[in-house]
């Protein structure tokens, strides 16, 4: 497991506190007693209900350790309400494609929490990358698999 920082908002620590406390508590439990019904059925050898369970034991234990690693080694972001003139990790800025003049508004977050669905990008992300420490009005290039793009940065969100 990693031993490096793991950068992490309020919310993300929140949200991975009570994943954590959910699979301790109700998912262990859960899994448990699908094993102790699926060994009732005997032969366990050929007991594909067994081995599901072991195998979904299996994650969920895996998944605690990796939960219990992040939180071990998070750093918290403090930047809710703090006015900032450059783009930092927690911020919400917008960007402007320069080809094609379209606008996008991102939230910058650790790698942890990143969900580009949600326009929730990573600081270790080629845009990311980027913009961190960056003022609006600065045009950024970013070079991914797909080509090099050229991005404004129009604002930064102060809420």
């Amino acid at each position: 497991m990693t031993e490096r920082e793991i950068i992490l908002s309020p919310e993300g620590k929140k949200t991975f506190e009570a994943e954590l406390n959910h699979l301790r508590l109700v998912r262990r439990r859960e899994v448990a007693e699908r094993i102790k019904a699926a060994r009732a059925f005997g032969d366990l050898s050929e007991n594909a209900e067994y081995e599901d369970a072991k195998k979904e034991q299996a994650f969920v234990e895996g998944r605690i350790l990796r939960l219990e690693n992040i939180l071990r080694h998070a750093v918290i972001t403090q930047n809710g309400g703090q006015k900032s003139d450059v783009v930092r990790v927690g911020s919400t800025f917008t960007l402007r494609d320069i080809n094609n003049g379209k606008t996008q508004q991102y939230t910058i977050v650790g790698s942890q929490e990143a969900d580009p669905g949600r326009r929730r990008i990573s600081n270790e992300s080629p845009v990311g990358k980027a913009v961190l420490g960056r003022k609006p009005g600065a045009v950024v290039t970013v070079t991914v698999p797909a080509g090099t793009f050229q991005y404004e940065i129009v604002s930064i969100d102060q809420s």
